[in-house]
């Protein structure tokens, strides 16, 4: 079995990575703040050096899109600086890395499915310094990845469905927003494509595959209606089902700004790596179950 070494472990990712490893044939760690100070230079060369993994992931990032507004210089450490040490450190070591990032490095201004070379143009803190992670980890060198995705939920952690839910049981009705739209992504789907990615590379099959890749569920949504088929599903298990307005962006002011068009092209990796576009719908009903389970 190989030893895949996770930077971060509380995250969505980082914990469907931990659930999916074995099965997938990886013994997986991941190293929370308990574990490693990121902030240390050495500090992901060091726990490499421990741990003698077969690939390094970086599922660390800091993900408060709204936050990050005013807290610029915490997003630009851990989202622009740390992906570059994290390629750097898996370089030195010989091994395959696989960084996360995100459609905001996007402006939102297309109506096709952004491509991996189509200029970006954040429009965020958050957006600006997951551009900068993805370039930093580029010039590292080595065999790097790196997977833009989008809208990502899990059973766990802090994300839309579970928000959707819990607004459900004290409000009357929800306004979510309807003219923005992208690609839901379960947190599960983004660690078997970073686990099958990372098994092809740490093994020598596919050593062209390497850049950038976009990875994203289907089919394409807005955020009101992936609210409607959240609660449509958590209707199906008795939780209530308030009526979902839809609203514009403008409707609902928020600090940060984010692309009204998000839906990535995904043909690469389904050409180089043979990962097809999931079907978000597919973990819905689990998420769902599991996150009620939870208490909400």
């Amino acid at each position: 079995m190989k030893r895949l070494l996770v930077l971060g472990s509380s995250g969505q990712v980082a914990r469907a990575l931990l659930a999916q490893g074995t099965g997938a044939g990886w013994d997986v760690t991941a190293l929370g703040r308990n574990q490693i100070d990121l902030a240390k230079p050495d500090a992901i060369a060091a726990a490499i050096a421990a741990s003698k993994p077969d690939a390094l992931a970086n599922a660390a990032a800091y993900t408060a899109v709204d936050k990050a507004e005013s807290e610029p210089d915490a997003a630009a450490f851990l989202n622009g600086e740390m992906p570059g040490r994290a390629a750097a450190a898996a370089a030195a070591a010989g091994i395959p890395f696989v960084h996360l990032s995100s459609d905001y490095v996007f402006g939102g201004q297309e109506r096709i499915p952004y491509r991996e070379a189509d200029p970006t143009e954040p429009l965020s803190v958050y957006g600006r310094t997951k551009r900068a992670g993805e370039i930093a980890a580029y010039k590292a060198g080595g065999r790097c990845v790196i997977l833009r995705t989008s809208w990502v939920f899990a059973p766990w952690g802090a994300n839309f469905v579970r928000t959707m839910l819990r607004l459900a049981k004290t409000q009357e009705r929800l306004r979510v927003v309807d003219d923005q739209q992208g690609g839901p992504t379960s947190a599960l789907d983004i660690a078997d494509a970073v686990l099958a990615i990372l098994r092809r590379q740490s093994a020598g099959e596919h050593k062209s595959g390497l850049g950038l890749f976009h990875f994203q569920g289907r089919p394409p949504t807005t955020w009101a209606r992936f609210a409607e088929a959240i609660l449509d599903e958590g209707a199906t298990r008795g939780h209530p089902r308030p009526p979902v307005e839809r609203i514009a962006t403008h409707e609902y002011k928020l600090p940060a700004a984010r692309p009204a068009w998000g839906v990535l092209d995904c043909a690469r990796i389904a050409r180089e790596y043979d990962i097809k576009p999931p079907d978000w719908r597919k973990h819905l009903p689990a998420t769902v179950a599991a996150i009620l389970a939870d208490g909400v």
